[in-house]
């Protein structure tokens, strides 16, 4: 049986998983003009990224499918949020 509570949590977990994904990717490529060693830090931000938002969707899931769903449209729902927030935030050109 649909527990509403259920999916309501894993769907504030996916928005969480969201936020901290695409706001995380959103910081690394930021970083990337002035950082050292530029493929270290994105592949070091991928893994952590990634495994932050499998863990959050493990746990959120319950081993449920309908609880992933809510969870991966909140994930889906900040993404297009972010992007639309990001596309009209001012680009700085970078300085040497």
């Amino acid at each position: 049986m649909i527990s509403v509570p259920y999916l309501l949590m894993a769907f504030f977990v996916g928005i969480g998983a969201g936020l901290l994904y695409f706001g995380g990717l959103w910081w690394t490529v930021r970083r990337l003009p002035t950082a050292r060693q530029p493929a270290l830090l994105t592949f070091a931000s991928f893994l952590v990224r990634t495994g932050l938002s499998l863990v959050a969707f493990y746990f959120a899931s319950g081993g449920q499918w309908q609880r992933i769903l809510a969870s991966l449209l909140g994930f889906i729902i900040v993404r297009v949020f972010l992007v639309r927030r990001i596309r009209s935030y001012p680009a700085k050109a970078p300085t040497n």
